[in-house]
């Protein structure tokens, strides 16, 4: 129990710097809403630019932050000398990308409908190659346990991310007097906001944040050991071909959008879509808080003897939160979607479908680890690829006749398909006993209270179905904390 407590203090540090970022974040949603206008479709350019910006950052850093974990972790190795050799391979890999994309940018700007607009394809490139570089000594800091640090410098991100936009789209728009003006070069034709601005922002906040690795980066002799780089890659590239399906099941449907529906109007839907998503994507920051610290603490726990026990625990814990969040997400989501433009509202339908994906995803990551310290992690790259080409799949035949519905349900079928290949196979090859039945009881309960939650007529007063939504939240934590809250014991 004490190694469940140290997991669940490591989650909440690491939870609160991923939740509160995004709720910041979520700042800017309306902000941009507000001020690029729907029909300009220019939310749907950041959406599907940031698409590219995930994928990209999956293959920068191909496997190799979980293959740190395995390999520092390893006894025979040198844990200086995995983290050199890490940092340095990811380093050549970012800066051959951003060589080459420089080197192409004509042509990769244009096959990415982009021709007119080369910029957002640059600093795209150049901030995604940062990132993937900054992505090893973040996770130095994890292996180091010290998620506070972790939490500052995404927290110092955000804050420094959001003050930049608050002046660019709030501040400087006033100061504009006509095209001589001192800010006029900052903005467009007319003085309105140029969505260019959300890019080299984002650029220089990333850039900002390398500097903070000082200590990280210097009091250690740079090596690159090549035969443990040939090991280390021998074990990551099926977690990257793992990666690029996974991240492909999150940010397909907003590549391929702008492609199937072409045209002003595919991006105008695609911003309604990315705008709606954003409410489900509270989903993603609990799966990403509960990975920080988990990834750590299983490969640390691989030697001990109640490892499976305590995975299955663990697994149980996560779902039954995951399940309070969707409940609260749904039962409150009269004050939620005022986080987006009440333009965007349309699309608020998708939120509880895309937030059942994400718990599916959420599920598939724990499953994930029986491959992973078995040295199988071509299993996971079988099980994503499968899932993504279910997504893709339901994306290109249902878009052109459901728009972006589509996307939301290819989204929950290629999850789940990733999900139920990982366990059943998963039980054969490394069988963890989850308490099954438990599960199910808060899959059902969730599925009753999220029925009748759908059930209210919109006529009613707002208090009240938040009163009715408030007693049902309360019931599923009540049950919790009956049935599975640990209790002390009073025995001597």
């Amino acid at each position: 129990m004490a190694n469940l407590k140290s997991l669940a203090k490591d989650t909440v540090i690491y939870g609160m710097s991923s939740i509160l970022g995004r709720f910041l974040n979520y700042l800017l949603v309306p902000l941009y809403t507000v001020k690029i206008t729907v029909a300009s479709g220019g939310y749907g350019v950041v959406t599907n630019i940031y698409a590219y910006t995930a994928l990209l950052l999956v293959i920068l850093t191909f496997g190799m932050e979980t293959t740190f974990f395995r390999y520092v972790n390893k006894e025979d190795e040198n844990p200086t000398r995995v983290y050199s050799t890490t940092l340095i391979a990811v380093a050549l890999v970012s800066l051959l990308f951003v060589a080459l994309v420089f080197g192409f940018l004509t042509p990769i700007s244009s096959a990415l409908g982009y021709a007119s607009t080369p910029q957002y394809v640059w600093v795209m490139a150049v901030c995604v190659a940062i990132d993937a570089f900054q992505c090893i000594p973040f996770a130095y800091l994890r292996y180091k346990r010290r998620p506070l640090k972790f939490a500052a410098l995404k927290l110092l991100f955000i804050f420094l991310n959001i003050a930049l936009n608050l002046v660019y789209f709030l501040v400087i728009p006033t100061l504009y007097t006509g095209p001589d003006c001192a800010v006029a070069p900052l903005l467009a034709e007319g003085g309105v906001v140029d969505v260019s601005y959300v890019f080299y922002i984002n650029l220089l906040c990333t850039g900002s944040i390398t500097f903070c690795f000082w200590k990280e980066l210097t009091g250690f002799r740079w090596t690159l050991d090549r035969p443990l780089l040939k090991r280390m890659l021998s074990y990551s590239w099926p977690i990257l071909v793992l990666g690029v399906a996974g991240i492909l099941n999150q940010t397909a449907d907003k590549i391929l959008y702008p492609m199937i529906r072409s045209g002003q109007q595919g991006h105008v839907e695609l911003g309604i879509y990315g705008a709606a998503v954003k409410i489900a994507m509270i989903m993603a920051m609990i799966t990403q808080a509960f990975r920080y610290a988990y990834e750590p603490f299983v490969f640390g726990k691989s030697r001990d003897k109640d490892n499976r026990e305590t995975y299955a625990k663990a697994m149980k814990y996560f779902i039954i939160f995951t399940l309070l969040a969707f409940l609260i997400v749904m039962g409150y989501m009269d004050i939620l979607r005022h986080i987006i433009g009440r333009g965007y509202w349309e699309g608020l339908r998708v939120v509880p479908i895309v937030m059942a994906a994400e718990i599916m995803m959420g599920i598939y990551f724990n499953l994930s680890f029986w491959y992973k310290l078995t040295d199988r992690t071509i299993w996971g790259a079988v099980f994503s690829g499968v899932g993504c080409l279910v997504l893709i799949t339901v994306n290109v035949l249902f878009i052109p006749q459901y728009h972006y519905m589509a996307c939301a349900w290819a989204g929950f079928a290629g999850y789940g398909t990733a999900m139920l290949l990982s366990y059943f196979v998963g039980q054969k090859y490394y069988p963890i006993n989850y308490p099954l039945k438990s599960i199910f009881v808060y899959v059902a309960i969730t599925a009753l209270f999220f029925f009748i939650m759908q059930q209210e007529p919109e006529t009613w007063n707002v208090w009240v179905r938040m009163s009715i939504n408030t007693a049902l939240i309360l019931a599923f934590i009540g049950h919790f904390i009956y049935w599975d809250l640990p209790k002390k014991s009073h025995n001597a």
